[in-house]
């Protein structure tokens, strides 16, 4: 069994978990739903947001060549394109094949996005391209071919021995993914040109949201409330978790999410311990739990918003022992969300609630007992039913960056668990007597 993300603005002045609360929270989620239909994006992050960001880069990185990859378009036939989000923070650009050049020196940045040119003909098959020349007005960057980007790369490396790359760079894996391939397409021919990533200091410009992005993220999040409430209404015994992923996904579209922000999980009975099940195609049982874990993307950012039901709409009394342990844990730990808290020692509290609530209901030995592991060592009883952390940043990424200790403009899940497995005798610990 499992509870729910709770996703928390961190400010000086307050926190906004969402819940299926009435009264204020509600109209509010009302208003942001009613405006998320209402036509294209209202809440939107500016060219000079853009620009703001890309100098916050360079100032951090210092003087020198900048090179930040988009995504290629997929090998298959016309699958959605998703831009990957360290581009997408830097330019805002949601088209294929792009990349962009910067070149900071001495407090002078000078900065180029290379697009693929307009094509009447793959225009017809693909949709209309912005092409280079309207790349100015769109993004506030000046344009140029994608072809050209070669040949600019080459005359630039004649006057720099580092190359500071921006995008999922990782020459050393097995299977090389398209933005290692492009890059070492690139710089291969350069002899004493050193290849860095700065992927780490454009994650440290995204762990704090502007005002825009938290307005972007509160619509996401309300999209997402309203697609549990439907699930609330649909959820009943012989129907198939497939049909209640139908229902949650039609509402974020319904209300202007462009896609799940991950694979929706929709788990009932035994699937409801799965952390990652997605396969969501089982029929549901009477006395079932579901665990239904969902995330609508709105504008490129990412809800995470969990819930756990009762299919026939009736917790027995143990699962709602169990559930309100986790209700517990919970709110423990977002009284604790805000400005300077550490999200270790947030869920050193969870973990508290839930291994005296565990003990006291017979699932384990004592809040601090151990077992011994497959490896011979001693683990915490209670890492049986909660395996693990508290919660993760949420951004254009549902694993977002967030900062340690939090500070104000960081966005973050609160999500304990307790999955109760019914292999957790025989397989997981199986030298356990029944």
């Amino acid at each position: 069994m499992r509870f729910l993300h709770i996703f928390a603005m961190v400010s000086h002045m307050q926190r906004f978990p969402m819940r299926f609360a009435p009264g204020w929270l509600g109209l509010v989620a009302a208003a942001l739903l009613s405006a998320a239909a209402a036509g294209p994006l209202a809440a939107q992050v500016t060219s000079d947001e853009f620009a703001d960001r890309r100098a916050a880069l360079a100032a951090a990185v210092g003087d020198g060549l900048i090179l930040a990859m988009g995504s290629a378009a997929p090998p298959q036939d016309y699958i959605p394109f998703h831009q990957n989000s360290l581009f997408r923070y830097l330019t805002g650009f949601t088209e294929p094949d792009a990349a962009l050049i910067m070149v900071a020196a001495g407090g002078d940045l000078h900065e180029i996005l290379f697009v693929n040119p307009r094509d009447a003909g793959r225009e017809t098959w693909e949709g209309i391209r912005m092409g280079p020349d309207r790349s100015l007005e769109a993004t506030g960057i000046p344009g140029r071919s994608v072809a050209e980007l070669p040949s600019v790369v080459d005359s630039l490396l004649a006057h720099h021995q580092e190359l500071r790359v921006v995008g999922p760079y990782q020459p050393a894996g097995v299977v090389q993914n398209d933005v290692t391939q492009r890059v070492r397409l690139l710089v291969d021919a350069h002899d004493g040109v050193s290849v860095r990533t700065i992927n780490s200091d454009v994650n440290a410009l995204r762990a704090l949201k502007s005002d825009a992005e938290l307005e972007l993220l509160r619509r996401s999040v309300a999209i997402t409330v309203e697609a549990h409430r439907e699930v609330a209404a649909h959820l009943a015994p012989g129907r198939n978790e497939f049909e209640i992923q139908a229902v949650l996904e039609m509402t974020f579209r319904r209300y202007g999410s462009e896609r799940p922000a991950f694979a929706s999980i929709v788990g009932s009975g035994p699937n409801s311990t799965i952390l990652h099940y997605n396969a969501n195609d089982r029929f549901m049982d009477d006395g079932d739990m579901v665990v239904v874990d969902i995330g609508a993307s709105y504008g490129g950012y990412a809800a995470d918003v969990t819930r756990s039901y009762p299919v026939n709409g009736r917790f027995t009394p143990e699962q709602r022992a169990i559930y309100q342990l986790v209700r517990d844990a919970q709110a423990a730990a977002e009284e604790m969300a805000g400005p300077g808290a550490s999200m270790g020692a947030m869920n050193i509290e969870a973990s508290r609630i839930l291994a005296a609530g565990l003990a006291e209901l017979g699932l384990i030995e004592g809040p601090d007992a151990t077992y011994e592991t497959a490896m011979g060592t001693q683990a915490p009883q209670l890492q049986l039913y909660y395996m693990h952390g508290l919660g993760h940043g949420i951004g254009l990424d549902v694993h977002d960056p967030a900062p340690t200790p939090l500070e104000a403009g960081a966005v973050i899940s609160i999500e304990p668990g307790i999955y109760v497995r019914p292999n957790l005798l025989t397989e997981v610990v199986a030298d356990t007597p029944a």
